[in-house]
């Protein structure tokens, strides 16, 4: 039977369904980063929060331009230099510029790439612009990061998890409690084979304490928390897996392996200053240099490792 004859359009009801999942009251992590990468996909509350955070912390979207800059730096090296050809990058957030598929698959056109999320507007925009180049594959799985055995299994129908795979955690497990996250990560990296490699950043205070808690504290406020891990508990991501690191080892996000390339994302600074002045800081900052940034500046812990042997 037809859909038209059925009365019922899945992709419309989808929509529908995932319309219904979208809270625009309160601000949403993913729209929040979208915010302070310049997108479009965000509402006034998201916009509000990403204000009052850069109130505590003018510099704060150092972190954000930083770990993405990361997440090029790592998986350009995965696939250059170490031959991997699988990704599966969980909690990716809202497409934008320079998304993993399009790292690997620039260097490696046969790249394999699964995305997961349970964000809702996250899934409106997924399928149209997380696509994949003609030599390669590009999935996208509407599940969350604490459901791991249902992220592994959506994964297998497009990655061969025999075969080394790059888990990409950017930016994610400081919205999970410890109880969870260790046993997470520990469950993920024990499905992949050896050969396979793990890419995490991480919120930390350990290099602006007092800073980094008020924006924490801005997030909270607005109905959201981060749980800021220090390097030892960060590590110990690691260890719990029996990972192996790589050089340089866990360190903040612009010294792993830098390469100091322009922002992606940013823009010239215009010629008639004055339009500055008619702007939000948040629309300003597409402004800034990207290698403009001090050790104080950035709060996130940046590591790949290296899995090494069955569990």
């Amino acid at each position: 039977m037809s859909e038209g004859a059925s009365g019922s359009d899945p992709d419309a009801d989808r929509a529908q369904w995932i319309k219904s999942r979208i809270d625009t009251t309160r601000p949403n992590p993913a729209r929040l980063y979208d915010v302070f990468l310049g997108g479009k996909d965000n509402y006034p509350v998201d916009r509000a929060a990403a204000k009052a955070a850069m109130a505590a912390s003018p510099r704060l979207y150092l972190n954000i331009w930083h770990n993405r800059d990361f997440v090029r730096r790592a998986v350009s090296h995965l696939t250059e230099t170490a031959g991997i050809r699988q990704f599966l990058d969980i909690g990716t957030g809202l497409p934008t510029a320079e998304n993993v598929h399009q790292i690997a698959q620039r260097i490696a056109p046969d790249s394999r790439i699964v995305y997961a999320d349970n964000d809702p507007i996250v899934l409106t925009h997924a399928r149209a612009l997380l696509t994949s180049g003609p030599g390669g594959v590009t999935d996208y799985l509407d599940a969350d990061l604490r459901d791991p055995d249902a992220i592994l299994e959506g994964a297998a129908r497009t990655l061969d998890l025999d075969r080394p795979v790059a888990l990409v955690l950017a930016a994610i497990l400081h919205f999970v409690e410890d109880a969870k996250a260790y046993d997470v990560v520990a469950r993920l990296v024990s499905a992949l084979s050896p050969g396979s490699y793990l890419v995490m950043s991480h919120l930390t205070p350990d290099t602006d304490p007092e800073g980094s808690r008020k924006v924490a504290k801005t997030y909270a406020d607005k109905g959201l928390t981060f749980l800021l891990r220090p390097k030892a508990d960060v590590l110990k991501f690691f260890t719990d897996s029996g990972l192996e690191l790589i050089e340089p080892g866990i360190v903040p996000v612009h010294h792993w392996r830098p390469d100091h390339r322009p922002w992606a994302l940013g823009a010239p600074w215009p010629r008639d200053t004055d339009l500055l002045d008619h702007l939000d800081e948040i629309d300003k900052i597409k402004y800034h240099d990207i290698n403009d940034v001090t050790d104080a500046d950035i709060s996130v812990y940046g590591a790949v490792a290296r899995k090494t042997a069955e569990d």
